[in-house]
């Protein structure tokens, strides 16, 4: 089973707040983890928020850098091309979706075409963005 997960899931496997432990869980039995390229910048944005605002300590925060670069290289990552940031731009359309949620959405759609739907799953703390996947993914599996 492919798991992706948005940066929102990504965050909480180096950040221990609400919900990490069900994303844990839900990569339990993942054999393999993908994401999009945007997430590296968007979770550097969060870890650094989380520095900025005194909720991580220095010292952790270097730990969890040091963990997320470590950890990147074996992550299945998406990149973000012209033709999957038009798909998002109609996913964003239809579902209601800002921006980069539209592009793992539609990064999410690349690996379940590439797996095969029954063999992907979708991680995200949005709820909005976990209905429009399981929409987007529904016509797949028939």
């Amino acid at each position: 089973m492919t798991v992706y997960v948005d940066t929102s899931s990504l965050v909480k496997l180096y950040v221990d707040e609400s919900g990490s432990d069900e994303v844990r869980q839900d990569l339990s039995d993942a054999t393999a983890v993908a994401t999009s390229a945007v997430a590296y910048p968007e979770a550097r944005a969060a870890f650094a928020k989380r520095r900025r605002e005194r909720a991580v300590t220095p010292s952790v925060y270097r730990s969890i850098m040091r963990d997320f670069d470590a950890d990147w290289p074996a992550y299945l990552v998406v990149e973000a091309t012209m033709g999957l940031c038009r798909q998002a731009g109609d996913l964003a359309e239809r579902y209601g979706l800002r921006g980069f949620d539209s592009v793992h959405l539609a990064s999410y759609l690349v690996v379940a075409r590439e797996t095969g739907a029954l063999n992907a799953r979708f991680s995200s703390v949005d709820r909005r963005l976990n209905r429009a996947a399981t929409t987007a993914t529904k016509g797949m599996t028939r």
